[in-house]
C-alpha cells in the first residue's frame, strides 16, 4: 500500500466521500515512484504534478461493496451488515438463509471471489472507514464493527488499509471541506 496526500483545497479527487479510482499502468508506476523515500524534491514536484493531472482524468467511482445476485447470499450479507457488532459464523448464516455451509461458501467464492471470513473483514473495514470519516473514535468504530479489542481493530485495519485507523480518521478530517465538519 502506497499513500499520497493532497491539500484539501486542491485535491485532484472528490473529497465528499471515499472514492475508488481506476488506476492505469502509468498512474500506478507514478504513484510507486512518488512514494520512494529518497526522491529528490524537484523530481518529486514534477512527478506529483503529473499524478495530479492523471488523477483528475481518472475514472472515479463511489466506494461501495459488491451486491450479491443470489437471494440466499444477499440475505446472508444483509444479516451480517445489519449488525456488524455480532460475529456471525458461516454455519449460523447458512441455517438462517436455508443453505448448506458448502453451497454458501461457494456463493461467496463465486460472486465475490473471496471466502466468507475475508468478505466479512472487508465489510467491517469498509463500515469502519465510513464511521471514522464521520468522526467516530477509533475505539467506537472498532466496537461497532465487531472487533473485541481496539488493538485487534487497529491491527486488522492497518494490514488491510496500510495505515492505522487513527491516521485514516485524521486524514479524513483534514480532507473535509471547510464548514462541513461532522460536529
Amino acid at each position: 500500500m502506497h499513500t499520497m496526500g493532497f491539500p484539501p483545497g486542491d485535491a485532484p479527487l472528490p473529497v465528499e466521500a471515499p472514492t475508488v479510482v481506476a488506476v492505469d499502468g502509468l498512474l500506478r508506476e507514478l504513484l510507486l515512484v512518488c512514494t520512494e523515500p529518497d526522491l529528490p524534491a524537484g523530481e518529486a514536484r514534477r512527478l506529483r504534478a503529473v499524478v495530479e493531472d492523471r488523477l483528475r482524468r481518472a475514472r472515479v467511482r463511489p466506494l461501495t461493496l459488491p451486491a450479491a445476485q443470489d437471494p440466499r447470499l444477499a440475505e446472508a450479507c444483509r444479516l451480517v451488515t445489519e449488525d456488524l457488532s455480532r460475529p456471525r459464523t458461516a454455519a449460523w448464516l447458512a441455517r438462517r438463509v436455508g443453505a448448506g455451509e458448502r453451497p454458501l461458501a461457494r456463493l461467496f467464492r463465486t460472486e465475490f471471489g473471496t471466502t466468507y471470513p475475508q468478505w466479512r473483514t472487508r465489510v467491517r473495514v469498509f463500515h469502519a472507514m465510513l464511521r471514522l470519516a464521520d468522526g467516530t473514535t477509533v475505539t467506537q468504530a472498532g466496537r461497532a464493527c465487531g472487533w473485541a479489542t481496539t488493538s485487534a481493530f487497529v491491527d486488522t485495519f492497518g494490514r488491510t488499509m496500510g495505515q492505522t485507523p487513527g491516521a485514516y480518521r485524521a486524514a479524513a478530517s483534514a480532507a473535509e471541506p471547510e464548514g462541513t465538519g461532522s460536529g
